[in-house]
Parts: C-alpha cells; sequence; structure tokens
C-alpha cells in the first residue's frame, strides 16, 4: 500500500485518512462500512466548504 499523506490541512480529513490507512488491519467485511463512512464524512466536509462562516452572514 502507498504511504499514507502527513497532512490535508483540516482535521477531519486527516482523520479519515487516518481510518482508511489502517483497513488492512481489519477483515474484508468490514471496509464497506468504513468506506461508507469515510464517504459520509467526506461528502459533509465538502459541503460545508460552501456555507458562510457564522460572522460572514
Amino acid at each position: 500500500m502507498s504511504e499514507l499523506p502527513e497532512g490535508t490541512g483540516d482535521e477531519r480529513v486527516d482523520a479519515v485518512v487516518a481510518r482508511l490507512g489502517r483497513l488492512g488491519e481489519l477483515p474484508v467485511g468490514a471496509h464497506v462500512a468504513i468506506f461508507d463512512e469515510s464517504f459520509s464524512e467526506l461528502e459533509a466536509t465538502l459541503a460545508a466548504v460552501d456555507e458562510p462562516a457564522p460572522g460572514d452572514r
């Protein structure tokens, strides 16, 4: 498996990348749940990019 990046600059994305990096330690049957959870978290992170910051409203 390739090396993981040291950091993406976003803690939420870094947590997802770290979780995906541990897939090799889990049974294959657990991978789908991890992928689904990771996709949902990344999707929410991307959606939050378009939301104005609380002080910008």
